[in-house]
């Protein structure tokens, strides 16, 4: 039986983080299933689902708490299982760009959650509009709509929540 063990990191950005990672992850006869990595402002950061035996992840675990130190890096890990797939669900993304100003992801939140949407996954970055220096952000978000929901209806408020907040926003099915 395949186990899996979630592993977060972060830490001030250096060359070789994500080579001394992946390689303890190899030696220990492990798989990288899914991760995501950035640098945010001059922190590096880090998440992965790593598949592999319990023991293996056991031995893995151990060398992770070695590779904090030598890496000046805060390691989480935990256990966890397979993600089942969600039933009766629909693959929708949403995208907004607005003038930067707080409260914009905890306004879309708010939306989604009052209409029993999961987010699956969520990018955020901000920018200076071109010519003006204008403070922007940008948004996407990966979410899974129960199909019990009227799609039609949801726009419409969706773009209803983006008139108000003087949001550009789109919200569509992923094409795959």
């Amino acid at each position: 039986m395949t186990n899996f063990l979630v592993i977060s990191a972060l830490g001030d950005d250096q060359p070789g983080i994500v080579e001394k990672l992946s390689r303890a992850i190899l030696e220990y006869d492990c798989n990288i299933e899914d991760s995501r990595m950035t640098i945010l402002g001059g922190t590096f950061a880090i998440i992965q689902l790593v598949s592999g035996r319990w023991n293996n992840l056991a031995k893995l675990e151990s060398v992770l708490a070695n590779l904090e130190k030598q890496l000046h890096l805060t390691i989480v890990t935990k256990r966890t299982l397979q993600r089942e797939p969600p039933k009766q669900v629909l693959p929708y993304t949403v995208d907004v760009v607005s003038l930067d100003h707080s409260g914009i992801v905890s306004h879309l939140a708010a939306f989604l959650a009052i209409h029993g949407i999961n987010i699956q996954e969520m990018n955020t970055s901000t920018y200076k509009a071109a010519h003006t220096a204008t403070p922007m952000i940008s948004i996407r978000m990966t979410i899974e709509i129960p199909a019990s929901l009227h799609i039609t209806q949801l726009r419409e408020e969706f773009l209803d929540l983006c008139d108000e907040q003087n949001f550009d926003g789109v919200i569509e099915p992923i094409k795959l």
